[in-house]
């Protein structure tokens, strides 16, 4: 691993105990939020980077960061085959941004592997779900580390967060 300092790494080094296996709820959490096309829930190339990069851009002149750089979330959805979703939270709404907010019950999972291996991992979070008699009403994906960083750290964590 890497070391967390250098410049080559610019995702914060993620703490899976912080996030698995936990409860939230959220009350109007506020996001900003763009479409990008996918074919059969795979992206289109360089949707996702365009994506960011523009959204990112419109917080940081906003000054909409959350407080600490390390409860930034950048949510997957994929509502259908053909179109996903991402959700960057923010600490204020974002002028010529799509804000929007989310609410409810939520449990979440960290798991590390590939994106090949979303459909096993949201088996096994249905497993645990059912456990304690719960059952998702949809499902949103935080990667922890970009590309660069999943390599430099030796780990491609994401949190599954079910909507209960």
């Amino acid at each position: 691993m890497e070391n967390q300092n250098d410049s080559s790494v610019c995702c914060p080094l993620f703490k899976p105990e912080k996030w698995d296996k936990k409860s939230f709820t959220w009350t109007d959490m506020k996001f900003v939020k763009e479409t990008i096309p996918e074919f059969l829930h795979i992206p289109s190339p360089n949707a996702i980077d365009k994506k960011i990069t523009k959204m990112w851009s419109s917080i940081e002149k906003t000054g909409a960061m959350l407080e600490n750089k390390d409860d930034t979330l950048i949510l997957f959805h994929d509502p259908t085959p053909f179109r996903g979703e991402i959700f960057i939270a923010v600490s204020k709404e974002v002028p010529n941004e799509n804000n929007v907010v989310l609410s409810g019950n939520f449990v979440s999972r960290v798991y590390d592997g590939g994106y090949n291996d979303i459909s096993r991992f949201i088996k096994d979070m249905n497993s645990y779900l059912a456990e304690s008699q719960k059952k998702a009403k949809d499902f949103y994906i935080h990667y922890a580390y970009c590309p660069k960083c999943a390599e430099k750290y030796g780990h491609n964590y994401m949190i599954i967060f079910a909507k209960v």
